[in-house]
């Protein structure tokens, strides 16, 4: 599952700028406003949909979730390729229209996927598992680049389509192979209705939530984060094309250029990832949390060195070290947060905690998207940067505590 949505994201995203920047010329708040479009519906629909996950079944949540995305990715493709012949809506309005199946279609997936894990392999493993997973993601990453680099110089489009194509596929292949032997669905009263039993799940999550204070240091975390990655996911592309450039002595194009950068980050973050299975105990939640604090400031650095960067390289090797940090810090953070979630309400705990992400990105994001408008995009990623400050002090205090 790891392996295969990786390579989707990958054949999408790698060289997404092409068509979102180069084919449509999207401005940079347009580009933030697709943003706020999809993490608007994740606010919207992330707390019903980790409570499905939790009242009925995390398996299928997952599924409905995989051909959701499928369906919204390869819209966006197929719109794409027919907009020149039959123009029904401009561009724009159907890159707004997909970012709501992704936001929903995120929404099934996101909580499930790791509740699932945690219950049929058991909490004492996950640190080494999610470890494994991200290598495994990491290698469908370098497919995938390869991949959307072709694609891309066929059409800026394609990407999106395969992409879609390859989530329906795995939404099928799981419907076939995925099995739930160890959830236990919550019991329900004689006579209660489902919104009843959706509502008992959701109060049990957040009371889950306001009785652990690491969790409400955890919301405050994701709300944070969402604010600062909008910032930088949206914008990087951009400031490498219209603020640093690329080098005229290399003539690449510059699907090339975002392919290879891609390409050297998954490569990195392989080794990164193993070094780190390697050298800490990632089962260890003291271990993980102190991870969690150096990877988290060294992320602050680095994205204000990259918003500074005088250069292209100078660029590069920021955004290099970025790439590796989030491939090292990812699987840590998805353990820490699954050692402190019971069971009973993970998926619903977990869908609250991405919807706090979601609702920073939609606060944020616009207004970071008006700092590129009216400074630079260079401030905004500046701006991104100091968002990222608290997130440090945060995982400061809970090692301390710990």
């Amino acid at each position: 599952m790891r392996f295969l949505s990786a390579l989707a994201d990958s054949t999408m995203f790698t060289t997404y700028a092409v068509f979102y920047i180069a084919a449509l010329g999207l401005s940079p708040l347009e580009l933030l406003v697709v943003g706020t479009v999809l993490e608007l519906t994740v606010v919207l629909f992330e707390g019903i949909t980790g409570v499905v996950a939790d009242t009925y079944s995390r398996r299928l949540s997952i599924i409905v979730g995989m051909f959701v995305l499928g369906f919204g990715f390869a819209l966006q493709g197929v719109m794409g390729a027919l907009q020149v012949a039959v123009p029904l809506l401009p561009m724009f309005g159907w890159v707004l229209l997909a970012q709501v199946f992704f936001g929903l279609g995120h929404t099934f997936v996101s909580g499930a996927d790791t509740a699932w894990i945690a219950d049929e392999a058991g909490e004492e493993s996950l640190g080494s598992l999610f470890m494994q997973a991200k290598r495994v993601s990491l290698v469908a990453t370098l497919t995938g680049i390869v991949l959307s680099v072709g694609l891309s110089t066929l059409g800026p489009q394609l990407p999106y389509l395969i992409g879609g194509l390859i989530y329906l596929g795995l939404g099928t292949f799981l419907t076939v192979f995925m099995k739930e032997t160890r959830f236990v669905p919550r019991k329900r009263e004689r006579g209660a209705s489902q919104w009843r039993e959706m509502k008992e799940t959701w109060l049990s999550g957040a009371q889950v939530v306001r009785s652990q204070p690491i969790l409400l240091l955890i919301l405050l975390v994701t709300l944070l984060s969402g604010a600062a990655s909008e910032g930088y996911d949206r914008l990087r592309e951009a400031h490498l094309i219209t603020d640093v450039g690329f080098p005229q002595a290399v003539p690449f194009s510059m699907a090339v250029w975002f392919g290879g950068i891609a390409a050297l980050t998954a490569f990195l973050g392989i080794f990164a990832v193993r070094f780190t299975e390697k050298r800490l105990d990632v089962n260890n939640e003291r271990l993980v949390m102190a991870g969690m604090f150096i990877l988290t400031s060294l992320r602050v650095a680095a994205v204000l060195t990259f918003a500074l960067s005088p250069n292209f390289w100078w660029a590069l090797a920021s955004l290099l070290l970025v790439g590796v940090i989030e491939a090292v810090s990812s699987p840590l953070y998805d353990t820490w947060l699954n050692m402190n979630i019971p069971s009973g309400v993970r998926a619903t705990v977990l869908s609250m905690l991405s919807q706090s992400n979601a609702l920073g990105q939609t606060a944020g994001g616009p207004i970071v998207g008006w700092i590129g408008n009216r400074l630079s995009i260079r401030a905004s990623l500046t701006v991104a940067a100091v968002l990222l400050l608290p997130i440090a002090g945060v995982f400061g205090r809970a090692l301390r505590k710990r």
